[in-house]
């Protein structure tokens, strides 16, 4: 029912909105459907050549296998995926609080970019597979030196990506901020840091995938044993022990990690940007 004092939109504007929303519907299903149906084709692929070579489980086991693997040794595996994800999140909170800081410290001041900045590009640059045995060596903690290595990994792009969106702020903005005498702090919360978001959380999607690797990476580097280790030891475990199905439950885990930390991301940039920025908007046109 049209609401008072307004006319109802004509037969052919109904018509239509109505196929535009359709329309709309079906990109989405698609979105999502298309490639769920190419990963169940790949791993029904996987499957059928494991089984027609007859390629022993030791060299290639079948997704059955592994699935069969992951559900028998959950328990097992559990405490590992949790210490996998607390040193992720850790470190990725890190990477967040130190970049973002770091970056805001830059527009406020270029004297402090140019000082500083070459640092965080000598920690990017540097493989973290060459570093982390001597932050192994000199950091007594284990779990601090696989906290400082995913760190490492992670604290660029946020850095990078935020610093690149605070320059991107319209330079006549920034003018008309001058012209009304905005403080610098003025100018960074209601000019810079809206201009930043999305390229904030375009690094965030990025630095949640590098803090799983880093995490992963260091602990293969460390080599560590014991009760308190994550997914990396259970991989390097089950590789020495040729239990390559027990090996590719694990990699699954982590795989699966992953791709969690990227959807949440993603949602949380279509939460935050899907009302007012291009990059999110024209995803639903």
């Amino acid at each position: 029912m049209a609401e008072p004092g307004r006319r109802p939109a004509p037969d052919g504007v109904r018509t239509v909105r109505a196929a535009r929303g359709v329309a709309l519907h079906q990109r989405r299903w698609l979105r999502v459907g298309l490639p769920l149906v190419l990963f169940a084709l790949a791993l029904a692929g996987w499957e059928a050549f494991v089984r027609l070579r007859q390629i022993p489980h030791y060299i290639l086991p079948a997704p059955s296998l592994i699935a069969t693997t992951l559900w028998d040794n959950l328990g097992s595996l559990m405490g590992s995926w949790l210490f996998t994800i607390k040193i992720t999140v850790g470190a990725l909170l890190l990477a967040v609080v130190g970049g973002v800081l770091l970056a805001m410290l830059f527009a406020l001041s270029r004297w402090v970019e140019i000082g500083l900045f070459p640092f965080a590009v000598v920690l990017q640059v540097t493989p973290i597979v060459a570093i982390a045995p001597l932050i192994l060596i000199f950091v007594e903690s284990t779990t601090a030196a696989l906290l400082l290595c995913a760190w490492i990994v992670a604290f660029f792009p946020i850095l990078s990506n935020t610093v690149t969106g605070l320059r991107s702020a319209d330079h006549n903005l920034r003018d008309l901020f001058r012209l009304y005498r905005a403080s610098p702090w003025q100018t960074l919360r209601h000019l810079l840091v809206p201009s930043a978001l999305p390229y904030f959380l375009a690094g965030l999607k990025v630095a949640g995938g590098l803090s799983l690797i880093g995490a992963v990476v260091a602990e293969f580097t460390a080599g560590a044993a014991g009760k308190e280790t994550g997914l990396a030891s259970r991989i390097l475990e089950a590789s020495f022990r040729t239990e390559i199905p027990k090996m590719f439950a694990a990699l699954v885990l982590v795989s699966l990690t992953g791709v969690a930390i990227f959807l949440v991301f993603n949602l949380v940039a279509r939460l935050v940007l899907g009302k007012w920025h291009d990059s999110e908007v024209k995803q639903d046109r």
